[in-house]
């Protein structure tokens, strides 16, 4: 097991991440002593559903410390008796876990009056991985645990294939989130087209023979059971004018590669491309999330055509990433950075390539994609400014 950077807390939390990438894990691992209660289980799930208020009965009365409960949207009346244990027993605290957000939200999560830190789980970093990390191993599979540990390609590759699967058969479907199962499989292939691109919603629905209004709402679904994430146009004090659609991110590399189906027609450029903006943004959420860096992520894209893949923008700082594939570069490489900094002075902005060279060009900092994710901590840590 790798040691994940994100520490438990003091106090109660609420872990939120998407199915595969280690919550359970870690928890059993940093809270050994735990209460556990799997909702995964049918039999134990039939009887919390049945009667929320078994969970204090189940829960030993000399019982003191930590007290877990896994995938806890699938009952969500549960967190009024976890709220109400918060109270008659202090001495209890609670880790729950969920891997979609539609059922909590709507089940009163808020009940919980603030009493439960909420906390992200993502997959694997550069910096977790170690000396392990591979970046062409990332940018072909992705970072979610059981695929990078696995020790055949081929069985990876199939738990990657079947991964979106399990998410239609146990989520999808058991949550009733849509009747029209075969069309949201064909919606799934249909949304990866738009990876790491503006989207346009109409187009996809074209695609899908589907209403617009349908596709929207299967957007929301995907970003429900946090298996997606949409990231918005940095329009901040902005003096030109920038685009309004928003940028589709499938979470993980591999989950994008899977559903992303391929033919003669597809140019691998295309694909590559797609999966190293999404590595770049795996990796920025996960260190944001995980150490608290308080971070916005957005893209940058003016109506004349200039852009920048990844904006961070918070108390730390402004800073600015554009993703190049090759290791030959251009001036044009450099142009929607150039064009970024001219419009907001105090970023600070990196070009990451596939080249092995570090360098500097008139205030941007040029680093190969693999030093750039391996020191993508110490970046976001200190504002984007390069220590030692």
């Amino acid at each position: 097991m790798y040691t994940r950077t994100l520490e438990p807390p003091a106090r109660s939390f609420l872990l939120l991440g998407p199915r595969g990438t280690g919550k359970s894990t870690w928890l059993r691992h940093r809270l050994p002593g735990a209460v556990w209660f799997d909702l995964l289980d049918a039999d134990l799930f039939l009887e919390l559903s049945a009667r929320p208020g078994r969970l204090g009965d189940r829960i030993p009365a000399n019982h003191v410390g930590w007290v877990v409960v896994d995938e806890v949207q699938r009952v969500p009346a549960l967190l009024d008796e976890v709220h109400r244990l918060l109270e008659a027993r202090p001495a209890l605290r609670f880790a729950l876990t969920g891997s979609s957000a539609r059922k909590l939200r709507r089940g009163g999560v808020n009940l919980l009056g603030g009493r439960a830190l909420p906390l992200r789980m993502h997959p694997l970093t550069a910096d977790e991985l170690g000396g392990d990390w591979d970046l062409v191993r990332a940018l072909s599979g992705g970072t979610l645990p059981v695929a990078w540990t696995s020790p055949d390609p081929v069985e990876a590759r199939r738990y990657l294939e079947g991964y979106v699967g399990t998410y239609l058969r146990e989520e999808v479907q058991h949550e009733a989130l849509t009747r029209n199962l075969p069309g949201f499989a064909r919606f799934l292939e249909a949304a990866s087209f738009s990876q790491a691109a503006p989207l346009n919603m109409a187009a996809v629905a074209a695609d899908c023979g589907v209403d617009r209004r349908v596709v929207q709402g299967w957007f929301e679904v995907l970003e429900d059971l946090l298996l997606a994430v949409r990231l918005p146009v940095f329009t901040r004090r902005a003096r030109r004018a920038t685009t309004a659609h928003p940028k589709f991110f499938y979470f993980d590399v591999g989950v994008y590669r899977a559903v992303r189906p391929r033919g003669p027609l597809d140019a691998p450029e295309e694909i590559d491309g797609a999966a190293l903006e999404t590595l770049l943004l795996q990796h920025a959420r996960a260190l944001g999330d995980t150490l608290g860096l308080g971070y916005e992520w957005s893209f940058w894209r003016t109506r004349s055509g200039e852009e920048v893949d990844l904006v961070a923008y918070g108390e730390r700082g402004l800073l600015a990433f554009e993703v190049k594939r090759t290791d030959r570069l251009r001036p044009a490489d450099l142009r929607g950075l150039r064009a970024f900094v001219a419009e907001y002075p105090m970023a600070r902005a990196f070009l990451l390539y596939g080249g092995d060279r570090v360098l500097h060009d008139d205030g941007i900092d040029i680093l190969p994609l693999d030093v750039a994710l391996r020191g993508l901590r110490g970046l976001l840590e200190s504002g984007g400014v390069r220590q030692g």
